[in-house]
């Protein structure tokens, strides 16, 4: 990300501050759901907060500036507190990925309506598109500690999931950063599941 400003500096000051607001309110929509649904930590942790300040983690922040990969602040929450645990934590997971798809679909609306009149700003908000949508569909990769993880317990057998859950608690970080670095120099796995899924979002979206 930091190359995009001495190449590009008008779309890095577009491009950085709007990713970071996207990480910020995947964060917030755990926050905010974990708390409708009874459990009282992340306000008392300070996260129910429209603040990105709030979200951001420094050492995420600072990943995504200079490798363009980076993360928020994962949100705590005590599935003790929840009515229904098991189905109300899928439901927290979820939120955020569906937050960054909410996002993509109010650029790809504005853009539609012709609502970005200069060239330089429609490029911007298809690229924050795109990186939302990135941010949704990475998020629902059921690896540990991903967001997919927590949804995939809600619908496996209890007895799977229960293995499923020690064996990614146990290995999950190994496999998500197998997945994540290239391989002999060419593309990361990830980019393997992630690319289509994104390419045939984007091509819906998109104008």
């Amino acid at each position: 990300m930091i190359s995009l400003f001495f190449s590009d500096p008008l779309a890095f000051l577009f491009l950085f501050p709007g990713l970071l607001i996207s990480l910020a309110l995947h964060e917030f929509a755990h926050a905010w759901t974990a708390d409708r649904l009874g459990d009282p930590t992340p306000r008392v942790q300070g996260r129910v907060t429209l603040n990105p300040l709030a979200h951001l983690d420094p050492l995420g922040t600072l990943a995504l500036l200079l490798t363009r990969f980076g993360w928020g602040k994962p949100v705590q929450f005590d599935p003790y507190n929840l009515r229904h645990p098991l189905k109300d934590t899928a439901i927290i997971a979820v939120a955020g990925p569906l937050t960054n798809i909410t996002i993509a679909l109010v650029l790809s609306i504005v853009m539609h309506l012709g609502l970005a009149p200069w060239l330089w700003l429609q490029i911007g908000l298809a690229q924050l598109l795109i990186i939302n949508l990135v941010l949704a569909v990475f998020n629902l990769i059921p690896v540990y500690p991903l967001d997919g993880s927590k949804i995939i317990l809600a619908v496996l057998p209890p007895q799977l999931a229960i293995e499923y859950e020690e064996t990614m608690r146990q290995f999950g970080m190994l496999v998500l950063l197998l997945l994540i670095f290239p391989w002999a120099g060419g593309s990361a796995p990830v980019s393997y599941l992630v690319g289509p899924v994104v390419s045939l979002l984007s091509g819906l979206l998109l104008p």
